[in-house]
C-alpha cells in the first residue's frame, strides 16, 4: 500500500508533519536542555518562532515560574518517571503569562540510551478565563477578582495606563504591586516596547 514502509508503519517523515498537526505543544530537548524539535502548537502558543526555539535552551522559551527551581523536565531525566497533568505558568513571547499543564518524557534513541526528554503542553488560558467567569471574577492582566475594591483599582490602572504621567506602587509584599506595573505598561502606549 503506498505511504507505508515494509513493516506496515508510517514513513518517518511523515512524523514531523503528525506531530505539527496536534493542537498540544511539543518539544523535544537533547540532554543539555537544548530544543531539538518544536512544533506548529508550540510556536503558536508561546510567540517564539521555531528557528528562534531549535538551540535554545528550553528555560530561555517557556520561561515558566519552575524552569530554575522544580524543572519537570530535569526531573524526569533524573528518575527516568514521566510526569503527567502539572500545571505551571510560562512567559510567551510577548511577555504576557499564561497557564498550561504539561507533560513530560523521556526519549530515547534508537540504541535504547536516553537521548533527552519531550515536553508536552496545553494552554489553560480559555479553561481559566470560563472557569473566572462563572465564578463572577474580573481580569485585567494577571490581576484576577471581583470585588468593589479590586473593580477601583483595574478602573484606577486603565486611567494611569494613558496617562505619560511617572506612576509610584506601594504596598506589602505579595499584593500584586508587579502585576498591577505591568498591567499599566501593557495597557498603555508603550505596550510594544520592552517592560
Amino acid at each position: 500500500m503506498a505511504g507505508r514502509d515494509h513493516k506496515g508503519g508510517l514513513p518517518p517523515e511523515w512524523s514531523g508533519v503528525i506531530l505539527d498537526s496536534i493542537s498540544e505543544g511539543i518539544f523535544t530537548v537533547d540532554r543539555d536542555f537544548r530544543i531539538t524539535w518544536f512544533n506548529r502548537a508550540a510556536r503558536e502558543i508561546t510567540g517564539v518562532p521555531r528557528e528562534e526555539a531549535l538551540g535554545s535552551y528550553c528555560f530561555e522559551v517557556l520561561r515558566a515560574e519552575v524552569c530554575e527551581t522544580a524543572c519537570p523536565l530535569k526531573e524526569t531525566l533524573r528518575t527516568g518517571k514521566p510526569i503527567t497533568g502539572r500545571r505551571v505558568h510560562i512567559l510567551k513571547a510577548d511577555g504576557t503569562r499564561i497557564p498550561v499543564e504539561i507533560g513530560t518524557a523521556l526519549l530515547r534513541g534508537p540504541d535504547g540510551e536516553i537521548a533527552g526528554g519531550v515536553e508536552t503542553f496545553r494552554d489553560l488560558s480559555a479553561e481559566e478565563a470560563l472557569r473566572e467567569a462563572a465564578e463572577g471574577k474580573e481580569r485585567l492582566g494577571e490581576m484576577v477578582g471581583r470585588s468593589p475594591a479590586i473593580r477601583e483599582v483595574f478602573r484606577l490602572i486603565a486611567r494611569m495606563a494613558s496617562s505619560d504621567a511617572t506612576v509610584l506602587i506601594q504596598g506589602e509584599s505579595g499584593t500584586g504591586k508587579e502585576l498591577a506595573a505591568r498591567a499599566i505598561h501593557d495597557l498603555g502606549p508603550r505596550a510594544a516596547s520592552s517592560f
